[in-house]
């Protein structure tokens, strides 16, 4: 039984956050919102974020698009490998979700950014 609630645990983070990539490829700012809990810490290479209106304010300004390569989940952790379009620049990137009562309550992300920046 312990293993069928981690899996059923595992399933419902990856649709999540699978869930939060697809709106924001969508521009569907409002659903990506959703998935995101009120108090959620956001830390990338060029910046860092406490709140999900705060954060969404940032993603509606950059309209990052991902096309997602892997998908890792161990219970409420989501890693992705992912190439994220930034200014019309693709980048390899990574992004580990920590999700709590099924909402992403913080994230992680790295990639290079030396050709955004260049």
């Amino acid at each position: 039984m312990a293993n069928l609630n981690k899996e059923l645990t595992e399933h419902n983070s990856k649709v999540v956050v699978l869930d939060f990539i697809k709106a924001l490829n969508a521009e569907d700012f409002d659903l990506a919102r959703l998935q995101l809990h009120d108090d959620l810490i956001f830390k990338g290479v060029m910046s860092e974020r406490s709140g999900a209106d705060a954060y969404m304010e940032d993603l509606k300004k950059l309209k990052l698009k991902y096309e997602v390569k892997k998908i890792f989940t161990d219970n409420e952790e989501v890693c992705l490998f992912y190439d994220i379009n930034i200014n019309g620049k693709k980048l390899f990137g990574s992004g580990w979700y920590v999700l709590e009562n099924e909402k992403i309550k913080s994230f992680k992300v790295i990639f290079d950014p030396r050709p955004v920046l260049a």
